[in-house]
């Protein structure tokens, strides 16, 4: 498909043989009427496909409840759904990043702690009754589980439970009956931790792959009622959470920034550099959409090629 962010390009003939270098005489058979450098901007403001399909934004009509949508990968796929049509409510318990990117996109902003359930009933009646119903949910709300189990305390497992699995598990349970009115689906956000394990880290590995454990229920549970739930689990992502982590890479290894932090961290990741928001962003937007309309259950992983990496030959490496 042609690039969405060309969209909001302006109108020029060289900017149009651009389009035609890149994507051929398909990019332009779409519609008959369309020549170069005649009504570009109508005919990018669609989604256009091949075959002669013109297909619309694919978020118009549809309303995505985005959990710890303030920051990081839950910011950058409000900024995506909303630049595709779609009406987003960010759900949070801090309310100014929040407030922050409602005001950047213009979204809705609804205070509540996704792990509880009162609170969620609540704010998802909120929600539905505000944009007349939710046909996505972004369970995107987690934190923190780190540190030696044979120190770890009580009050740090069950946070660890709380912020990571009870936020995806809560918001799902109460949103499921608006989803299955409108044939929705689920994105849960996990992490490779939820596929391999990290040193020092039990409470965010259980957690995380008790998180596909959930969406494979999910998806296998409420399918048959036309609601779908995938998975993306990231590896290393550029984003506030783990530039906290890059901090005590940075001191423990004495490196001078976090970009040699972030080096080290994906030094045997194929790809070689950690993933943007913005790259995570897209593959949940993909799930969410109708293009991922026979995709349920799936895990999808965007990792630069991590989980692909056989650990005990590195050795060998060059």
């Amino acid at each position: 498909m042609i690039k969405r962010s060309l969209v909001a390009q302006p109108a020029s003939a060289e900017t149009d043989k651009t389009l035609f270098r890149a994507f051929g005489e398909s990019a332009l058979s779409i519609k008959t009427d369309f020549a170069l450098g005649q009504d570009r901007n109508a005919f990018l403001t669609q989604d256009v496909g091949w075959h002669g399909r013109t297909l619309a934004m694919r978020f118009t009509g549809k309303t995505a409840l985005i959990t710890g949508g303030g920051t990081g990968i839950g910011a950058a796929v409000a900024r995506l759904i909303r630049a595709e049509g779609g009406d987003v409510a960010l759900v949070g318990r801090r309310i100014e990043p929040l407030r922050a990117v409602a005001d950047e996109i213009g979204a809705g902003v609804f205070s509540a702690d996704a792990a509880d359930g009162a609170a969620m009933k609540i704010t998802v009646a909120a929600i539905a009754e505000r944009f007349g119903g939710i046909d996505i949910l972004i369970a995107n709300a987690g934190g923190h589980g780190v540190g030696p189990t044979v120190s770890m305390s009580d009050e740090t497992w069950d946070l660890s439970v709380r912020l990571n699995l009870n936020t995806a598990f809560v918001s799902a349970r109460e949103c499921l009956p608006r989803l299955i009115e409108r044939n929705g689906n689920i994105v849960v956000l996990a992490s490779i931790a939820g596929l391999f394990a990290g040193p020092d880290a039990a409470g965010y590995v259980t957690t995380k792959h008790a998180c596909i454990g959930l969406a494979k229920s999910l998806a296998r549970d409420y399918g048959r009622f036309g609601v779908r739930t995938n998975t993306v689990c990231p590896g290393w992502v550029t984003t506030a959470m783990a530039d906290e982590q890059m901090q005590f890479l940075m001191a423990k290894n004495g490196l001078n920034s976090i970009e040699e932090a972030y080096a080290l961290v994906t030094k045997d990741v194929p790809l070689g550099h950690p993933a943007s928001a913005e790259d995570v962003a897209n593959a949940v937007c993909f799930l969410a959409s109708g293009e991922a309309s026979m995709i349920n259950g799936a895990v999808l992983t965007v990792d630069g090629g991590a989980g692909t990496v056989d650990l005990p030959t590195l050795a060998f490496a060059p």
